[in-house]
């Protein structure tokens, strides 16, 4: 039964707090801990959560606001869940933060906080709705509002985030998920294919590969390409439901192709980085990126960058698999992004967020993109395409403008042969000589692009060079990572780790920003 924790409003005159002597008391009250108390834990909207809990009368639920603000410090920390509990239960300053005001009880057990995420991730399944999300752009909203930050300038960033798991060779992923696979079975059913098994049960798969010399590895492949096909033939009728054959049958259809009975092994070279990972993380994905690599996820990070504000927050986060683009990540945020922003009207980033189809919804929108670095292929000779109405554009040489004509397939722009006779760039031009004229041919897309790409030129200098404050944001999500390696596995414990640290940053900034004001005001 869901029940709201509100005893934290309660003052309680022999609570911890007040047992301090006044000079600590006033130490206590001015600590970053006791302003995330009144800055997060207080806005937490547990209404959010109540759908999670049964509506009859029942056993209540551990307060809530206490479990996500737990959350909430442990990623802003960097503690394992160890460290929190200890931290709940000996630091006063921690149990300030979660609006504990005795030293007496531990709000929750372990087991109650693992028991809520189960509930946030199986919420999720059903409804495709993340409450940490939800508590996120609430907090943020309120946050906005507060501070008067103007939200029509915004600027977005990405980084990867490896998952926490083992980094599996392709031949001792196929033979862990085979060892997987004989855990499940029934003994009879080792029994009966006890032969097939018997190479690879002696030893773990990595102590099977040390022994293995690297000539012997093609043959290896070929041999376990028959093993899947065999077993899978076997088993799949009598073990296809369950999750471990769901996994076994993803890796051979993604390693091995079967034609007419014959087992081939996929090409290294053919495998995507979407196939199987690991069998600790099946949503992790494997993706090469500047000179790197990673297996796990793409965090993408959306915040307010106006020159006036005397701070910028965050207004939205997503995770994604890692091979996902981010101009597709734009684009499946853009509708978000408005719904919370409406104001939003200019939109800071560099070259990987850029797409044909992100331009058309972004000037759909109103929204301009300022490109910092330009992605693809740009003309020796640029050539404007002003739009004067829905079908025709004003086009532009460095010497010439003309009207558009629609032709078969595109648009054209027919410049005067007389005038490009004599013009320096007449070797470079991209317009097309013909008899009567040089044309140039474009579409609708073209003209957005080119927008796009000298769109920055447009704006006052100082307005350049917003985007690149965002990487310091993205420094903030991965500064306690290893290697940018998280402490979970999974794209929903991971979009986890993301809302928490969020949700940290702002409160971090905000936080700051009243430390400064308070001092500006006593000078």
């Amino acid at each position: 039964m869901f029940r709201a924790n509100v005893s934290h409003a309660q003052d309680d005159l022999f609570s911890s707090v007040n047992q301090l002597p006044p000079d600590k008391k006033k130490k206590l009250i001015a600590s970053k801990y006791w302003h995330f108390y009144e800055l997060i834990f207080c806005h937490i909207d547990e209404t959010l959560f109540s759908c999670l809990y049964s509506d009859k009368g029942s056993r209540p639920n551990a307060p809530i606001n206490t479990m996500v603000a737990s959350l909430i410090l442990k990623h802003q920390f960097g503690w394992t869940f160890e460290a929190l509990f200890e931290h709940i239960d000996f630091d006063l300053l921690t149990r300030a933060a979660l609006g504990l005001r005795t030293l007496e009880s531990t709000p929750f057990a372990p087991s109650t906080l693992f028991d809520f995420q189960r509930r946030l991730f199986a919420h999720q399944l059903l409804t495709g709705e993340n409450l940490f999300e939800q508590v996120f752009d609430g907090l943020t909203s309120a946050q906005l509002q507060e501070l008067k930050l103007k939200t029509s300038i915004q600027r977005t960033d990405s980084v990867m985030l490896a998952s926490n798991i083992r980094d599996y060779s392709r031949l001792q992923l196929l033979i862990e998920v085979v060892l997987r696979l004989h855990r499940i079975l029934s003994e009879a059913d080792k029994a009966a294919v006890q032969e097939v098994f018997a190479p690879y049960l002696k030893q773990s798969s990595s102590k099977y590969l040390y022994r293995l010399e690297r000539a012997a590895i093609p043959d290896e492949l070929s041999t376990l390409g028959h093993i899947y096909h065999t077993l899978y033939q076997t088993f799949q009728s009598f073990y296809g439901d369950t999750e471990v054959f769901a996994m076994f049958e993803r890796v051979y259809i993604e390693h091995f192709r079967v034609t007419d009975e014959t087992i081939t092994v996929i090409a290294g070279n053919e495998l995507s980085g979407k196939i199987l990972q690991s069998p600790d993380d099946p949503e992790a994905t494997y993706r090469k990126k500047r000179g790197g690599s990673s297996t796990g996820f793409v965090l993408n990070a959306v915040e307010t960058a106006h020159p006036d504000n005397p701070v910028n927050l965050l207004v939205d986060v997503t995770v994604e698999p890692n091979t996902t683009d981010d101009s597709v990540v734009l684009n499946g945020r853009l509708e978000a992004l408005l719904r919370k922003t409406p104001d939003l009207d200019e939109l800071h980033t560099d070259g990987g967020y850029t797409s044909d189809d992100n331009d058309k919804a972004l000037n759909a929108a109103g929204i301009a993109q300022i490109q910092t670095a330009v992605r693809g292929h740009t003309r020796n000779v640029e050539f404007t395409m002003t739009p004067m109405d829905e079908t025709t554009y004003q086009v532009a040489c460095p010497f010439q403008t003309v009207t558009s004509q629609p032709s078969r397939k595109r648009l054209k722009a027919c410049f005067d042969l007389n005038m490009c006779a004599g013009c320096a760039h007449a070797s470079l031009c991209p317009a097309q000589e013909r008899k009567a004229c040089r044309t140039f041919y474009f579409t609708p897309e073209d003209a957005l692009r080119h927008a796009r790409y000298t769109r920055i030129t447009t704006l006052p200098r100082e307005r350049r060079t917003i985007r690149s404050n965002v990487e310091a944001t993205i420094r903030e999500f991965v500064s306690r990572l290893d290697r940018h390696t998280v402490s979970v596995r999974g794209l929903f414990k991971t979009a986890l780790f993301a809302f928490s640290r969020a949700m940290a940053v702002n409160f971090g900034r905000i936080f700051r920003y009243q430390c400064r004001i308070a001092r500006e005001a006593c000078v």
